[in-house]
């Protein structure tokens, strides 16, 4: 298991979310400029104190990024129950090289299932569907970028089910599915799968009309984040004028959460609120 973040990643988002250029983080951290650019590319480690003035200059949380980037900090692995009865099946695609994932979450009762995001691998979430007998009642994009809703056509085509996308998402879709198929949630709306009640969340950041998506089973609570949050970060936000309105999605909804609340990301190891609580610098 590896964080989909690396030191170098975080300290670029935070730093492009600010606003800020080299030379102005230059200045606030007193971090010279050659030492930035090898930190910013990954070449080597941080020290203590660069990582101490970094958090600074970037309003970061030290400990939470100390426990990331130089102490091996990573997720308890996936809960058992998670994938009890088929409830949540994750598939995996790869878009030039880089592994996105997309969620089937299935009422083991009725079999009625929704998508989240469809992993940029249509084929192998039609499969699933098949081989677990599912009937697809709806399909619940996180956002619009291609990584997460690319094969949209193919999956409509053999599932013509309502697709729900948050306001001011859909000129980011790469197909745009009928417009008597697109449903665009309010925050908390409720959508049913079976026994399954699923609460959309409006967390934009990553983009303008971001959303997660929120249920429960037998008192055990989990929620599909797609890139508001990854294990120890957070995804991109696009655009960079977003990243207050991120940092607030992040901080205000998801770790508002209740602390053993599994989180899904669209990249990355599946996680729990209490641990980014703790460990994410963004939080």
């Amino acid at each position: 298991m590896t964080l989909e973040d690396e030191f170098c990643d975080i300290i670029k988002k935070a730093r492009y979310g600010k606003g800020q250029g080299l030379g102005e983080l230059v200045e606030l951290s007193g971090i010279p400029q050659a030492g930035l650019e090898e930190l910013e590319k990954g070449h080597r480690a941080p020290t203590k104190s660069e990582l101490h003035s970094l958090c600074q200059a970037l309003h970061l949380r030290f400990h939470a990024l100390l426990s990331v980037s130089l102490e091996g900090w990573l997720p308890k692995p996936q809960p058992e129950w998670t994938t009890e009865d088929n409830l949540v099946s994750t598939i995996k695609g790869d878009i030039g090289g880089y592994e996105v994932k997309g969620y089937l979450l299935a009422d083991p009762h009725t079999k009625q299932a929704l998508m989240i995001d469809t992993g940029y691998n249509a084929p192998h979430m039609l499969a699933t569907i098949e081989e677990h007998h599912l009937t697809l009642v709806g399909v619940c994009l996180t956002h619009g970028h291609a990584d997460h809703a690319g094969g949209l056509e193919q999956i409509l085509a053999a599932h013509p089910v309502p697709v729900y996308l948050g306001n001011g998402d859909f000129d980011l879709l790469p197909w745009k599915p009928p417009a008597a198929s697109l449903k665009i949630p309010t925050n908390h709306y409720k959508i049913a799968a079976g026994d399954l009640t699923v609460e959309c969340l409006s967390t934009p950041g990553h983009t303008p009309g971001g959303y997660c998506f929120l249920t429960s089973r037998k008192g055990q609570t989990l929620c599909f984040v797609g890139d508001t949050l990854f294990a120890g970060s957070v995804g991109r936000s696009n655009p960079a004028s977003l990243y207050e309105t991120h940092l607030h999605s992040v901080r205000q909804t998801v770790l508002k959460l209740s602390a053993e609340t599994v989180l899904f990301p669209g990249h990355g190891p599946t996680t729990t609120v209490g641990e980014e609580q703790k460990h994410n610098p963004f939080a």
